[in-house]
């Protein structure tokens, strides 16, 4: 993938954001949660397309070819969820070549080799943890339960807002993740809030899947 679209990071997002143990918590997170919108983001992602970088990018030459000033978002908000999330930009972990979500689980990240809130096209793409065994709930806990209508938006640190409304809530296999629709840099801006979900596998400690909202710009 180009930074936003074909590089290792976004390949780390499905291995998995986050570990729990109780088993409360995983049989809560392993109910079925239906997908919605998918044409809707189908749409979003083939409009206006523009050229990529060959599949065979890595996440080094990604980090050398992004833009150096990319707008960074520094709160999440989703009124739907009563959250208000600090945004950190992050990258690629240096030593273990995963996408570098906070490790506070009331964080979210914005990966800043991607497009930014003031995106004109592109996908923002901002992951968080769903829980922790240490830490508890983490900021995207109950992404799951977004629905399409649903609004969220970025502020920026000068206090601009962008607002976006959600238009799909997918559900995949971290094996069977369509990364080139959810990592681009082409075709409509639009927002992507990635966290894990589905089955929680005990002896892995990752849950099974990954769990997908897009957002598209308020009009």
């Amino acid at each position: 993938m180009s930074p936003g679209s074909r590089g290792r990071a976004p390949l780390l997002i499905v291995a998995g954001l986050v570990l729990v143990t109780v088993v409360g918590v995983a049989a809560f997170l392993a109910r079925p949660a239906p997908t919605v919108g998918a044409a809707a983001v189908t749409a979003l992602a083939s409009a206006a397309p523009a050229p990529s970088t060959p599949a065979s990018t890595t996440a080094s030459s990604a980090e050398a070819t992004a833009p150096a000033e990319e707008a960074a978002p520094a709160r999440l908000r989703i009124p739907a969820l009563k959250l208000d999330a600090t945004v950190a930009a992050v990258g690629v972990d240096a030593e273990t070549g995963e996408f570098d979500v906070p490790p506070s689980v009331d964080r979210v990240g914005w990966y800043r080799f991607g497009p930014g809130m003031t995106a004109t096209a592109g996908s923002i793409v901002v992951a968080g943890h769903v829980d922790s065994a240490d830490q508890g709930e983490g900021a995207f806990f109950r992404l799951s339960s977004l629905e399409p209508g649903d609004t969220v938006s970025l502020a920026g640190t000068g206090g601009a807002d962008r607002e976006f409304t959600v238009v799909a809530r997918e559900r995949y296999r971290k094996t069977r993740i369509p990364l080139d629709r959810y990592f681009a840099r082409d075709g409509a801006p639009r927002l992507t809030l990635i966290t894990c979900g589905g089955p929680f596998d005990a002896k892995t400690r990752h849950y099974r899947d990954n769990i997908v909202v897009t957002a598209e710009p308020a009009s």
